[in-house]
C-alpha cells in the first residue's frame, strides 16, 4: 500500500503531467474509483462527480472498499493454489491493495502485468512499478484481447503454457456491448492454460432503477458503465468451474473475519463477485 506522503507526491507528478496533456478537464473511471478508495491520484472534475454520486448513493465509497477487499482475498486464495503469474484487466490507479504487492508479499516470484486504457494510469503504474522486474503495465483495451495477448509484455512476463489468474474485477461493466465483452472473455478464456482462474466482480442490476439511472447519468460523464442482472454476469465463467461460495455479493466471497466490511449487509457492496477454475 502507498503511504501517504509518496501518495502525495505522485499526485503533484500526475497533476503536472495531466495538465501539459490537458487531461485534467476529462474525468476519468481510473480516478474516480482512486478517489472513492481514498487515493489522492485524482482531479477536481473526478472529485465533484464523485461527490454528486454519493448523494445519489451514499454507499458507493463503502461498496469500493469491499470490492477491493474482494480482490485481495482471490488473489491470495489464487497463490494459494500455486498461481505464479496474473493478468489484471482495467487495474486502475495503483492506489490501495496492488496486485503484485499482495500476490509478492507471500510468493516473490509471482509476476503480473497491469492492463488499463486510461494512458495516466498505465503512466502511474509504470512509474511505481520502476525497479520491479516482475511486474509492467500495459496501455491496451480489453475489447481487443489479441493485442493484449500478443503484446511484448506479456509475451515478456507471462507464460500461457502455464496456469494464469486472470483478473477481471470491476471492468467488464465499462464494455456496455455484450457480444463484445462475451466475445473479449471467451478469447482469454481460451488463452489460458488447464488450472487457471478467472476472477470477475460485475456491478449487478438489483440495485434500484431510478438510482440507477441517476448514477448512470452521472458516471457516464467518465464512462459508459452499466450494470448486468446475475445470469448475464455468470456468462463471463462460461465453461469454467465456479470455486465455492460461487457467484455472490463481494463481501461474502470467502471473508476472513466476522468484522469484514459490509458482511452484514453484502447487498450494499453492489457488486457480484466469483473466481472459477479452467479444467
Amino acid at each position: 500500500m502507498l503511504n501517504q506522503r509518496s501518495s502525495r507526491q505522485g499526485k503533484v507528478a500526475i497533476d503536472k503531467g495531466a495538465l501539459s496533456n490537458g487531461l485534467s478537464d476529462k474525468p476519468s473511471a481510473a480516478r474516480i474509483y482512486d478517489y472513492l478508495l481514498g487515493g489522492f491520484h485524482n482531479f477536481a472534475i473526478d472529485r465533484a462527480i464523485v461527490d454528486s454520486m454519493l448523494q445519489v448513493q451514499p454507499d458507493l465509497r463503502l461498496g469500493a472498499q469491499a470490492n477491493r477487499a474482494f480482490l485481495r482475498r482471490a488473489v491470495r486464495f489464487l497463490v494459494g493454489q500455486g498461481v505464479e503469474q496474473f493478468l489484471d484487466l482495467g487495474s486502475g490507479i495503483p492506489t490501495v491493495g496492488n496486485v503484485h504487492q499482495v500476490a509478492q508479499a507471500i510468493n516473490p516470484r509471482v509476476r503480473v502485468v497491469y492492463v488499463d486504457i486510461d494512458p495516466i494510469a498505465v503512466r502511474h503504474s509504470l512509474s511505481l512499478l520502476d525497479g520491479n522486474d516482475r511486474a509492467s503495465a500495459l496501455l491496451a483495451d480489453i475489447r481487443q484481447p489479441d493485442a493484449i495477448l500478443a503484446s511484448p509484455e506479456v509475451a515478456g512476463l507471462l507464460d500461457l503454457r502455464r496456469p494464469l489468474g486472470l483478473l477481471a474485477v470491476s471492468v467488464l461493466h465499462y464494455v456496455s456491448d455484450d457480444g463484445k465483452a462475451y466475445e473479449a472473455m471467451a478469447i482469454l478464456r481460451d488463452a489460458l492454460a488447464p488450472g487457471s482462474y478467472v476472477c470477475v466482480a460485475h456491478s449487478s442490476s438489483d440495485a434500484n432503477v431510478s438510482e440507477r439511472e441517476k448514477l448512470k447519468g452521472l458516471f457516464g460523464k467518465a464512462s459508459q458503465a452499466i450494470s448486468r442482472p446475475r445470469v448475464q454476469i455468470e456468462r463471463f465463467f462460461e465453461g469454467l468451474e465456479l470455486v465455492k461460495p460461487g457467484l455472490v455479493y463481494a463481501p461474502l466471497w470467502r471473508p476472513e473475519s466476522p468484522e469484514d466490511l459490509l458482511l452484514d449487509e453484502p447487498w450494499r457492496a453492489f457488486t457480484l463477485a466469483g473466481v472459477a477454475r479452467k479444467g
